[in-house]
């Protein structure tokens, strides 16, 4: 197949493939419709040939060549298949549209420090699993680091410590090696149901970007435990536009990482 995605690569050798499914043709008739000479025709057709693209019979006195389907459905068949999980994705395409348009916003309206704070966002999820379940995934550094990052970033540390002054930490790096350090302190810890903490996003210099404060809440009830994360933005930095357009999205993204990571754990557990 990448024989042939080369072979194709080339405006005139594309031009020539075109002809070809016509109907077979000389070099002569080949180099005339497409306007090359017949020696740049000849080495084209050579180089389909090598990809087994053309084949070239004797007629009479003259030399044929035709084009071969079978290279090109197979080209179809994986260019089909390509388009199949482009489709299957769209959804993922669409998150990183919607990130940089936030990214553009955001930094439009960055023109001076503190500009989001007092910012809000709310965060809920209907989890199948008891809360306190569900809060051992918070506060176990282990379990937390399973789930707490965004689709291609790898967790390097996490602690959410469970106790009022306990560390709070959450540093990850993305497959560039590009490396993303937080860094404050619980506030509030009522196992197993409310988990107050702060968290600061450094830059480069470990300079704070801005500070999120959580209010997480784990309501047990019938049909499942009901999570709900509460954050309030402040001491942004006019540099954190891409941190604050990012929130939303990937606030979402953990917690779709959270439900499906207790699904799993729980499926397991009922089948050992």
């Amino acid at each position: 197949m990448e024989a042939t995605a080369a072979a194709l690569a080339d405006a005139a050798r594309w031009r020539i493939v075109e002809l070809l499914a016509e109907r077979p043709r000389s070099v002569g008739e080949l180099a005339e419709l497409t306007g090359l000479r017949q020696p740049q025709t000849t080495k084209h057709l050579q180089t389909l040939a090598k990809a087994e693209l053309v084949t070239v019979f004797p007629l009479g006195q003259r030399r044929v060549y035709a084009l071969e389907a079978a290279p090109l459905r197979a080209l179809d068949h994986r260019l089909r298949a390509l388009l199949d999980t482009v489709a299957a994705h769209a959804d993922e395409r669409d998150v990183v549209e919607r990130y940089r348009a936030a990214i553009e916003a955001e930094t439009r309206a960055a023109e001076q420090d503190r500009w989001a704070d007092g910012r809000t966002f709310t965060f809920e999820r209907v989890l199948a699993a008891p809360a306190a379940t569900v809060w051992r995934y918070w506060v176990d550094a282990d379990l937390l680091g399973a789930w707490w990052a965004p689709p291609s970033m790898t967790v390097t540390a996490c602690v959410l410590e469970p106790v009022p002054g306990g560390r709070a930490i959450l540093d990850y790096r993305d497959a560039d090696g590009h490396v993303y350090a937080s860094t404050g302190q619980v506030r509030r810890a009522d196992d197993p149901g409310h988990l107050v903490f702060d968290l600061s996003v450094l830059d480069d210099t470990g300079a704070i970007s801005f500070t999120g404060h959580y209010d997480l809440t784990l309501d047990q009830r019938a049909d499942g435990t009901h999570l709900r994360v509460d954050l309030t933005i402040t001491d942004t930095a006019v540099a954190a536009a891409p941190h604050i357009a990012g929130i939303a999205t990937g606030w979402g993204q953990v917690l779709d990482n959270l439900t499906d990571t207790l699904d799993l754990d729980q499926r397991k557990d009922r089948s050992s």
